[in-house]
């Protein structure tokens, strides 16, 4: 098969440029925000149903209401950073946490 002039083609990074906007922009920097917390939600879900807890049982552990597990899962509202620890603890996940400021210093919470 031969190569099609009229065909261009581009890098992952270069169509994430052209419809999302270029890094650390705020169009961008709201994109990437909202894909880690689309990210934890299914990673709390998929990991409540591999520990075969129920919403509602997630919710005792963390001493929530089962509908506050439900919006988290379903995208409604943002979770705060207490919640999700206790969520995670609850699934007996080890988390750790990395801040970098400017590239040059960095704090790790585990």
């Amino acid at each position: 098969m031969k190569d099609n002039p009229s065909i261009q083609t581009h890098t992952l990074s270069e169509v994430e440029d052209e419809l999302i906007g270029k890094k650390g922009t705020p169009e961008r920097n709201q994109y990437e925000y909202e894909l880690q917390l689309e990210t934890l939600r299914r990673l709390i879900r998929q990991i409540r149903k591999e520990r075969n807890l129920t919403q509602e049982e997630l919710g005792k552990l963390v001493g929530v209401k089962k509908a506050t597990i439900s919006k988290l899962e379903r995208r409604a509202g943002n979770m705060t950073i207490d919640t999700l620890l206790r969520i995670f603890t609850a699934l007996k996940a080890d988390v750790s946490l990395k801040i970098e400021i400017d590239h040059e210093k960095e704090v790790k919470i585990a």
